[in-house]
C-alpha cells in the first residue's frame, strides 16, 4: 500500500483555515522566546546579519538622498511586550544597528510587521487599527512611515541576501 500527500488545495480548504486561525488566537505568542534569544545575540553579529541586508534593500532609496533626514537619528522597532526588537539608526549614508532605545518606538505584533514588510495592507491602516503603534518621538516615527511606504522596495530573500550594497 503506497502513501499519498493530499492535493494542495486540501491543504487551503476553509476548515484548514479557520482550524489556523483559532490556534493563531489561542497559542501563546513566540515573542518571550524570540526575545531571549535575541538578548543572548551579540551586538556585533547583529550589525553583521542585519545591516548588509538592510542596506541594500534600500540601497536606491539611500543614493537619492531619500534617508538624508534621518542622519543620526535611532529609531526602534519592537514586537509586542518589549522584545524582540531592534534600534536602527542612519549615520554616513548607511543604515547601521545600535544597542540601546529609539528616540522613536514603532511596536506590533509580527503579523502586524510581516503584513507590513510584504505590502499586504497600507501602513496608515496598521496605525489606525492600532496594530503598530508610535512612541516616543512620533514626528520621526510617522517621517520613517511615510518614506517606506513611498518607496518601491523588494522584500524577498533574493534581493536581501543576493544584490551587491
Amino acid at each position: 500500500m503506497a502513501f499519498s500527500l493530499p492535493p494542495i488545495a486540501a491543504l487551503h480548504s476553509p476548515l484548514m483555515d479557520q482550524s489556523l486561525a483559532v490556534l493563531k488566537e489561542f497559542l501563546p505568542s513566540p515573542a518571550p522566546a524570540l526575545g531571549t534569544i535575541e538578548r543572548s545575540i551579540p551586538m556585533p553579529f547583529k550589525q553583521l546579519v542585519a545591516e548588509a541586508p538592510l542596506n541594500r534593500l534600500f540601497a536606491e532609496a539611500m543614493a537619492e538622498g531619500e534617508f538624508d533626514d534621518f542622519e543620526g537619528r535611532r529609531i526602534r522597532m519592537e514586537v509586542n511586550g518589549g522584545h524582540p526588537g531592534i534600534t536602527f539608526g542612519f549615520w554616513a549614508g548607511r543604515l547601521r544597528i545600535v544597542d540601546g532605545p529609539g528616540e522613536a518606538t514603532i511596536r506590533g505584533s509580527l503579523a502586524a510587521f510581516k503584513t507590513l514588510a510584504e505590502r499586504k495592507q497600507d501602513p496608515d491602516q496598521l496605525f489606525f487599527q492600532r496594530r503598530l503603534v508610535i512612541e516616543g518621538d512620533t514626528e520621526l516615527g510617522l517621517a520613517l512611515k511615510n518614506l517606506l511606504d513611498s518607496l518601491e522596495w523588494d522584500f524577498s530573500p533574493r534581493k536581501l541576501l543576493f544584490t551587491k550594497s
